[in-house]
C-alpha cells in the first residue's frame, strides 16, 4: 500500500506512476531506480514506497526491505558495469544534504578518479575523553 506524501513529494509522484521514472526494480514495498541527473553512470535511487521523511521516520521493516534490495541491485550494478567501487549513501535532514524528503539510498557506482572525489573530509584531533563521553551519550539511548 502506498501512502502518499503529498503532492509535493517527487518519489510519491514516482511510486504513483504520477511522474516518468527509468524503473530497474519494483516490489510491493520497494522501488528502485535511476535519478533524473545521476551523478555517475548507473547511479541507483531505491526507496521504500510508503512515505517515510527520512532515516528517523522508516521502520524496520521498511529498513530491511530497502537494505535487502540494494545488496541485490549493488550486486547488478557491478555485474552490469564493473565499477571498482561503490558508495551506499543515506543523507537525512538537511544539513546531512537531504533534497527530496523521502527516505531514499543511493548507490553510487565509483571509478577511480571519477568527479565525485573524497567523501570524508580530513578528520578533526578528538581527545579521547570527548570520545569516550560520545560513545556513552549513544549506548544510554540505544533501544532495540
Amino acid at each position: 500500500m502506498v501512502l502518499s506524501g503529498g503532492a509535493n513529494c517527487i518519489f510519491c509522484a514516482i511510486v504513483e506512476h504520477r511522474e516518468p521514472a527509468l524503473r530497474v526494480f519494483e516490489s510491493s514495498s520497494v522501488l528502485a531506480f535511476l535519478p533524473l541527473a545521476p551523478a555517475a553512470f548507473g547511479h541507483t535511487l531505491i526507496i521504500p514506497k510508503r512515505h517515510v521523511g527520512d532515516l528517523w521516520e522508516i521502520t524496520k521493516e521498511e529498513m530491511s526491505n530497502v537494505m535487502e534490495v540494494s545488496l541485490v541491485i549493488a550486486h547488478a550494478i557491478k555485474e552490469a558495469i564493473s565499477p571498482d567501487g561503490l558508495n551506499l549513501i543515506n543523507s537525512s535532514g538537511a544539513a546531512a544534504t537531504q533534497t527530496v524528503p523521502h527516505f531514499h539510498v543511493h548507490l553510487m557506482p565509483r571509478r577511480k578518479g571519477d568527479s565525485m572525489g573524497r567523501i570524508w573530509p580530513e578528520s578533526p584531533n578528538w581527545k579521547e575523553g570527548d570520545l569516550l563521553k560520545m560513545a556513552h551519550m549513544i549506548r544510554v539511548n540505544i533501544e532495540i
